[in-house]
């Protein structure tokens, strides 16, 4: 299947779902250091994917999506933090761990694929 723009790539629309969803979580969070950063890492895994997509060369992209892999694990490193520091309950962490461990996934999957 041929993917002509970053929108259709799985992988982003899941890394924009949990860019949504970090913002709605941390909205009332008054750490303003810890929402910065794990909402800076989430929008980090949709633009690095954007980014490298719109490179239009599988070298470039691929590198680019090495970046946002490493940016879904930062963002799972710090759900662990999060639920510690009880600005997320439980369910919430489980659903972003969850999520940024899928995207993981998907983004090496479309490494491999490259």
């Amino acid at each position: 299947m041929k993917i002509n723009n970053f929108e259709e790539i799985y992988s982003w629309k899941k890394a924009k779902e949990i860019t949504l969803l970090i913002h709605k979580i941390m909205i009332s969070c008054s750490d303003y250091s810890f929402k910065d950063q794990i909402q800076r890492a989430s929008i980090s895994i949709m633009n690095n994917i954007a980014e490298g997509f719109e490179r239009r060369g599988d070298k470039e992209f691929k590198n680019f999506l090495f970046i946002a892999k490493g940016s879904a694990a930062e963002v799972r490193s710090m759900t662990y933090i999060g639920r510690d520091f009880e600005y997320f309950n439980q369910d919430e962490y489980k659903l972003l761990n969850d999520l940024t461990f899928e995207i993981s996934k998907l983004i090496s999957g479309l490494i491999k694929t490259l």
